[in-house]
Parts: structure tokens; sequence; C-alpha cells
């Protein structure tokens, strides 16, 4: 009998070492945020109601139905008049703002490192030579050496430190950077990153009279985010959030969906970014695919039958319609309710109508959409780091409770649109020493999100394109 113990002992022993070593490992590959650091620029570069009309009257190729388009998209885009644009904007030499340098740009993104990873490593108690992954993403600057060298050298980091410079990836670029740490963690054990997410808008600030390109003059603002992440189970009681999933959808291979969104040259030779007419339309098809991979992950399976059964239903319902009838019957929206497994949302402030959209299509009530529309409101899109303003607002409130799971949405040129679903690890109170917000959350969300372009400029669409004069008080900037 002791025999034949031992010979049942033995296989379950070993099952069980088996069981708790993969347990071991799934632990070490978790990815946490540890902590992250938001960048607010200086109040001198604040865009206020006159430096818009300021920048605006200086560019020599607009006329009036350009002023009158630029209103238009103001009015209507969601965004206030605290945001900020890049300093090169408030020059009074046009050689700078007419003609920007590659400096310019240097010059804007040093400006953001060198504040907010300083202010991020101090409050944590990290030095720089801890940090084993850089991840840095600026979409539209590149330069030799490249901006995590210029990182790695202002706080001499390490020689063995895993780097990752990306370009060209658009707003939805800092989930493409969290993607790549995660990767990075179910390697290797122990590990701290640090990812970098902001835009170069010193060089891309379009002053040539296309609208289609001038049109992103009135939706980007500076910005910009680093957060420390890491796999070390040391960590884990000081982390704020944890990944439970991210998933990347990409529609590069449709021509219409690659154009949409595209940094490009005028007829002139003047740098721009073009968005077209179908954007619209491309983000919708991105999101749909997007959605129909990431539901399964993150909605439990009983909310899946209900909405599979509720189509189905749908189908059956419409085709005896269509047989009985000629007439065609109303689509009524039936959708999936995200609520069933998700918390809060984070969506991308590409605009008013990008917000409004993404609430509609998941049927989101307006307390779900307040911190993107707030967002929208103080910082405009600030590219990819326009979530983690989102995020860092529900911080500020003091939304954020342990097991909360926050769901965030982003668009991006190629044309992607990328996901991931974060859990909170531990309650936040919103006295994170690095909120932007923690200044003047008290004052959010205003009575009125209307912003007083139309109130100061509303005159313009009055006026007759044959007798029009720029104002006395303008004439000095022409």
């Amino acid at each position: 009998m002791e025999v034949l113990f031992y010979l049942y002992l033995v296989p379950i022993l070993y099952l069980l070492f088996k069981i708790w070593k993969w347990v071991d490992e799934r632990r070490d590959k978790e990815c946490y945020i540890i902590d992250y650091q938001g960048y607010k620029p200086t109040d001198d570069r604040k865009v206020s109601t006159e430096m818009s009309g300021v920048l605006i009257v200086r560019n020599k190729t607009l006329g009036l139905n350009e002023y009158q388009f630029l209103l238009k998209a103001i009015v209507g885009s969601g965004i206030g008049e605290e945001t900020y644009a890049p300093r090169i904007m408030f020059s009074s030499s046009p050689r700078g703002y007419e003609n920007p340098t590659l400096q310019d740009g240097i010059l804007e993104m040093e400006e953001f490192f060198q504040d907010s990873i300083e202010k991020l490593l101090s409050r944590s108690g990290v030095s720089p030579r801890e940090i084993d992954i850089l991840v840095v993403n600026i979409s539209m600057l590149a330069v030799v050496p490249s901006l995590s060298s210029r990182i790695i050298n202002h706080y001499k980091m390490r020689e063995d430190i895993k780097v990752f410079n990306l370009t060209g990836m658009g707003c939805s670029a800092s989930l493409i950077s969290v993607d790549i740490v995660q990767n990075i963690f179910k390697t290797y054990k122990n590990k701290l990153a640090l990812v970098v997410t902001s835009e170069s808008l010193s060089p891309n600030w379009y002053s040539g009279n296309d609208k289609s390109m001038i049109l992103a003059n009135c939706l980007f603002r500076s910005g910009g985010c680093v957060m420390l992440l890491s796999n070390k189970r040391s960590l884990k009681h000081r982390a704020m959030f944890k990944l439970k999933c991210l998933v990347r959808t990409h529609h590069g291979y449709r021509d219409e969906s690659y154009e949409c969104c595209i940094q490009r040259e005028d007829e002139q030779g003047r740098l721009g970014f073009h968005l077209a007419k179908n954007l619209p339309k491309a983000a919708t098809r991105a999101l749909v695919d997007n959605l129909r991979e990431i539901s399964p992950k993150i909605l439990p399976i009983r909310e899946l039958l209900r909405f599979a059964l509720t189509l189905f239903v749908r189908k059956v319902i419409n085709n005896n319609s269509q047989k009985g009838s000629s007439e065609k019957s109303n689509n009524v929206k039936a959708g999936i309710n995200f609520r069933t497994g998700v918390d809060h949302f984070c969506i991308h402030t590409g605009g008013k109508a990008v917000i409004d959209g993404i609430g509609f299509s998941l049927d989101l009530t307006e307390s779900d959409l307040e911190p993107s529309r707030m967002t929208l409101h103080r910082f405009g899109n600030t590219s990819a780091s326009s979530l983690w303003y989102v995020l860092a607002y529900m911080e500020a409130k003091k939304r954020l409770k342990k097991g909360d799971r926050v769901f965030m949405i982003s668009f991006g040129a190629g044309f992607k649109c990328n996901s991931c679903l974060w859990e909170v690890v531990r309650d936040l109170d919103g006295n994170n020493g690095g909120n932007v917000w923690k200044d003047f959350i008290d004052s959010y969300p205003p009575e009125s999100l209307t912003n007083p372009f139309m109130e100061k400029y509303g005159w313009i669409q009055n006026e007759d394109t044959t007798t029009f004069k720029i104002p006395d008080e303008y004439k000095h900037l022409i």
C-alpha cells in the first residue's frame, strides 16, 4: 500500500508543481502602470480666442472663405481657449512661424522631455539607470540621432537599454508603445519600461489655404505624457493599473483608409496634415473590426449570447418584413452593452464628432463621455497622449476604484484603431502629484462648453467677399 501511495503522490506533486510554475510565470508577465506624468505647457503658450484670431489673420494665404470655414470648424470643434500651441507660433517674426526649422521641433520635444520625465522619475524614486526599456513615439518628427537617443544621452541611461523609436504611427501610437512593452515583458522578468508619447507640431503647423489641411490647425494642440511600466512583482503594490488585454486593428491595405489621414504638401509645397471627408467612414470601419475582436475578451459570456440572440431575432424579423411588404423596415439600434464588462471609457479626443460617434455606437451616457469631452475642451487633440489626459481626468474626479475596468479606444493614421482594457489595482484618490488636472479640476465640467469664437468673430459670416477688408486692429499683423 505504501508503494502504491507514493506512485500516486509523485505525479500529483509534479502536476501541482507545473501548475504553480505556470501561475508563477504568468505573474512575471503582467504589465503594470506604476505611475504616469502628463505634460502641461506654460501659460504663455495658451491659444486664447484672441490668439486664434492672430494666428489666422497673419496667414496671408487665407481669404474670407477660409475665415468662414475656420470659424465654423472651431466653433463646432468642442475645443476651448485654454489649449496650448508650440512656442514658435507665438513668435513675432514671420521667419519663425512661417519657416520653422528642425531645431524648433527638437526644442519643443526637449522642453516636454525634460519637464515630464524629470518629474516622473523624481516622484517614483526611480533612477534613469534603472530603466530597462525605453519606447518613444513622436509621429511627425524624425531626427538623427533619434529622440530616444537624446533622452538616453540627457539622463545617462544604461548602455544595454532596449530602445524603440516610433514615427509615423499617428494618434494611436501610445497603445502601440504599450503593446511593445507588454510583449517584451512576456520574455524578460523584473523589468522597468519608460514610454514617452507626444507630437511635434512646430514643423507641421500648416500655413497654406487647403481646407482639408488647415482643419488640423483647429484640432491639434501641444501635450504629452510619460508612463512608467513594470512586470516586477515587488512593485505590484505601488501599481495603479494592470493591462488586461490590447487589440490593434490596421486597415492600411485599404487605399481609402490609407489616404484619409496623411501628411503631405499642398500645391504650393507647404507641408501639412490632410484630413479627408471619408475619415469618419474609415474610422467607423476600423472601430467595428476592432470591437469585433476585443469584445469576446472583455465582456461576459451572457452579454455576448444576448447580443448574438438579438441579432438573430432582428435578422428573422427583417426577412419576414421584407417578404410581406415592399417597404424597408426601420433599423433599430440593438448594440452590445459594454458596461457589462467596462466601468470607464477613455475615448481619443480626435474631435467632437469622434466622441459623439463612439458614444452613439456604444450607447454611452453623457457621464461616460464627460472625461473625453472635458479633455478635448481643456487640452484639445494632443494626438497619442490624449488618452492619458482623459484617464487623468477620471483619476482627478476620484472615479477610479480598485477593481474598476477602464477601456481605451484610439484612432491613428494608417488607418488604425487600437484599444485596450486596464484594471485599476488600487483606489485612486486623485492626489497623484503628476495629475495635470489637479489645479483646476474643481471648475470642471463648466456650465457650458460653448467657446467664445462665434461671439467674437461671428460677424465674419455676414461679410461679402467683394467688400471684405481686414479690420484695422489686425492690419499690423499682415
